[in-house]
């Protein structure tokens, strides 16, 4: 497993109540059943809102996550590459924060 993915995986394992998934056959943390977190092509990915989503864009290379490469990319998903790694967590835990307040 990759430095990216392992650190990936500790962030996740490190949210409350967090459970592994799969998102388009690719790691993922949900909570209750919505996905928050996912990793891909050695990238973690984001469902945010509001400034915790427009600080995820504004970063170098960030861009929204478009999963099929057919430039249809997802509104709230935010793609975070590795060179931002000191920002993962907090957009992981704004990431749960934004999922959990849809469960309610």
């Amino acid at each position: 497993m990759s430095e990216e993915e392992n650190l990936f995986h500790s962030i996740g394992n490190s949210i409350n109540d967090s459970v592994k998934g799969q998102l388009f056959g690719k790691p993922c943390y949900k909570i209750g059943s919505k996905a928050f977190i996912c990793f891909f092509e050695n990238e973690m990915v984001f469902k945010l809102s509001n400034e915790a989503h427009s600080l995820a864009l504004e970063l170098p290379e960030s861009q929204l996550f478009d999963p099929s490469k057919k430039k249809r990319p997802m509104k709230e998903w935010v793609q975070v590459p590795y060179s931002h790694q000191g920002n993962w967590l907090n957009f992981a835990k704004e990431a749960c924060k934004y999922v959990s307040s849809m469960l309610k």
